[in-house]
């Protein structure tokens, strides 16, 4: 399906009379500016598709989540051993409207209800954007709604406020999925520093690398989380990579060669046994989770915050959970995780952050922006 095509459909969808031609559709284009504060309640429409999960929500600022669905591709991309981003892009394409309506119906909305659309903007696989980007920022034009374009590691970082017991700022957050792994200082919304960060595999990278080396099917944190359980503790002991010295920055690389030559030297005639297989992913497992455990026992006593915030797909590791709530016990700080559905990509968590900087007068201009790479600390302050 071409882009035109694409949009074409998008605005057929929104609009019930004939396409619009050129002149009309200018004249439905939304004002240049929007007033600086918004007023509550706010229902906002959130659009995640930043790689491999198409994530809908629909955030209302009175009564918080009212419907949301999530498409997942990890059986499309696990012939493969991991993402193809062409196919995901496809995939979203075929997703993104059917799940918009479903969620609208389920919350029982209708288009005028709608006081803006958020999308995620960045960062995660250019073409997978590109699909959300269009669609929000279609759906925008239409509905004569603003639309904002939301940082997906905001997105992530932001989740756990969507909890009963939501933490307060300041805190620290332990950023960790497939594509990242920081931690990052918070006294507010868009007020980030990022003060340590992997130096090259992300911590979520690690645990797919690992499920491949020992036979896994992608994706492979949930596989090498299940298969530690019967791992034999002590018969393998791996590196905690660069705890050692100062600082708060990670890196994985050297614990997934160390991984591949543990492998290499117990595998004969192209065979490696099962409870071989399963002790390596428990000290592997053991490793990551110390490290990261450090890291954060680290940045906790170096910032004075007594708060600790986990988030992203591999937040949901029960043993990340367990060793992170016992450190935060013996340094007297509290411990705040999302919901395991709100771990991985969603559309809640983008609806959410979307809606609290729509309220602040925020929203795209007119340009079209879609953003593989972008940093947190470039974000504005609310």
């Amino acid at each position: 399906m071409s882009p035109l095509v694409f949009l074409r459909r998008i605005i057929a969808w929104v609009l019930p009379e004939p396409l619009p031609d050129a002149a009309a559709l200018r004249a439905m284009m939304p004002p240049r500016f929007f007033p600086p504060n918004s007023t509550l309640p706010m229902k906002v429409l959130g659009i995640e598709t930043s790689c491999d999960e198409t994530g809908i929500a629909l955030y209302d600022s009175e009564h918080g989540i009212l419907a949301e669905a999530l498409y997942s591709q990890v059986k499309l991309h696990q012939q493969y051993g991991g993402v193809v981003p062409e196919l995901a892009s496809r995939d979203h394409v075929r997703k993104t409207l059917p799940l918009i309506r479903e969620v609208m119906e389920r919350a029982g909305c209708q288009r005028h209800e709608i006081g803006g659309v958020a999308y995620t903007a960045g960062p995660g696989l250019a073409g997978a954007l590109l699909v959300g980007a269009a669609v929000g920022r279609s759906l925008g034009m239409v509905w004569k709604v603003p639309t904002l374009g939301v940082h997906h590691m905001e997105g992530h970082l932001l989740a756990p406020l969507l909890e009963k017991n939501a933490p307060t700022f300041p805190f620290v957050a332990l950023l960790v999925s497939g594509g990242h792994t920081q931690l990052v200082a918070v006294e507010g919304i868009g007020r980030y520093k990022v003060i340590g960060e992997s130096v090259d595999d992300a911590a979520g990278e690690a645990f797919d690398k690992t499920a491949k080396l020992l036979g896994l099917p992608y994706p492979g944190g949930p596989e090498v989380a299940q298969l530690a359980l019967a791992g034999t503790p002590g018969r393998f002991t791996f590196p905690r990579p660069m705890t050692n010295r100062p600082g708060l920055d990670f890196s994985f690389s050297g614990l997934k060669t160390f991984v591949l030559t543990t492998v290499q030297a117990h595998t004969n005639n192209g065979v490696i046994d099962e409870q071989t297989r399963a002790d390596i992913a428990h000290a592997f497992q053991e490793a990551a989770v110390g490290t990261l455990m450090i890291k954060c026992r680290r940045a906790l006593q170096q910032t004075g915050m007594k708060t600790l915030v986990i988030a992203g797909g591999v937040s949901a590791n029960t043993r990340l959970r367990e060793e992170l709530s016992r450190m935060a016990e013996q340094e007297n700080s509290t411990l705040h995780y999302p919901k395991l559905q709100y771990c991985t990509d969603n559309g809640a968590m983008i609806a959410y952050a979307g809606c609290l900087r729509l309220l602040a007068g925020q929203h795209d201009d007119l340009a079209f922006h879609a953003r593989p790479r972008w940093s947190l600390e470039t974000l504005p302050p609310l």
